[in-house]
């Protein structure tokens, strides 16, 4: 899946060369990076213009903060923050694609309605089955991510014989169970910093070629977090140079879409692989 590979979006099937960025956009008054200063309309708005403009190929909205402590909202406040910007996403941005983050039937389903094009459950499902009749009806995009636990308790000694095999494993087992709901367009995502230690996203990012044998597009997040920023004893704020060569790392071992807060610097991380891949080919 390192090169060339595709995604059925607005009932067309896209062909990408080469790997894309996704742009993060949180409706949410907690997350662990901009503590809700874009969390307004307008400003979120603004946002998805400048990442479009900067090349960013796809819009990941959530109004949930699923950083590691992070409490639950009801579904209703969820639905209220993402609605009204995924309704005002597509009329500016009528072009772009939009995915939302959530693991929650009702608040994919309305998102759905509401022109998303992609759902993006941390959960791969697992947190309630009945998502997938719904991403099989409307046979949108499903991002299956791995996590251990729900964000209030993933973190609290998160413990795996191998990492990699139970992660391996863990996949298998959703693709199978996807693919027999009727969902055939399928993301893998290894959930960097969702019930890992810091060895483990380490060890996940190292072995993340592995991933690539399940024939589906890899997603990585690793933007800003804390497997970055704890050890080089820096804030978030100050991430963005680790996470370019974390970036970097992950785009060589196969993954095809980034993550990110920084749309123009994962833009270039990708442009300049791009370059070291067709000097490996000369």
């Amino acid at each position: 899946m390192k090169n060339n590979w595709s995604l059925k979006l607005d009932g067309h099937c896209i062909q990408f060369e080469g790997p894309i960025v996704m742009g993060i956009l949180n409706a949410t008054p907690d997350s662990f990076y901009n503590q809700g200063r874009e969390s307004h309309i307008d400003a979120l708005l603004q946002t998805a213009d400048t990442m479009l403009a900067a090349g960013a190929t796809i819009l990941d909205l959530g109004g949930m903060s699923t950083r590691p402590g992070a409490a639950e909202i009801d579904t209703q406040t969820e639905c209220n923050r993402i609605i009204p910007v995924l309704n005002q996403l597509k009329k500016s941005f009528p072009r772009a694609f939009l995915s939302v983050d959530t693991y929650r039937t009702e608040v994919a389903e309305k998102a759905i309605l509401h022109g998303a094009h992609i759902i993006n459950d941390i959960s791969g499902g697992t947190f309630e089955p009945a998502i997938l009749p719904v991403v099989s009806k409307a046979q949108v995009p499903f991002i299956c991510m791995h996590t251990l636990g729900k964000p209030a308790m993933m973190q609290r000694q998160p413990h795996y014989n191998n990492v990699v095999s139970e992660l391996k494993a863990y996949f298998m087992e959703r693709v199978d169970t996807l693919t027999h709901a009727g969902i055939n367009n399928i993301i893998i995502d290894p959930g960097f910093g969702f019930g890992k230690t810091l060895q483990h996203n380490y060890q996940l990012l190292h072995a993340l070629q592995t991933f690539t044998t399940l024939q589906k597009p890899i997603l990585v997040g690793l933007s800003r977090k804390s497997m970055i920023y704890k050890p080089l004893n820096i804030s978030a704020n100050e991430a963005l140079n680790g996470t370019s060569a974390l970036h970097m790392h992950a785009l060589k071992n196969g993954a095809n879409i980034l993550r990110v807060h920084d749309v123009a610097e994962a833009v270039q991380c990708i442009q300049l692989h791009r370059l070291l891949e067709a000097a490996a080919t000369d």
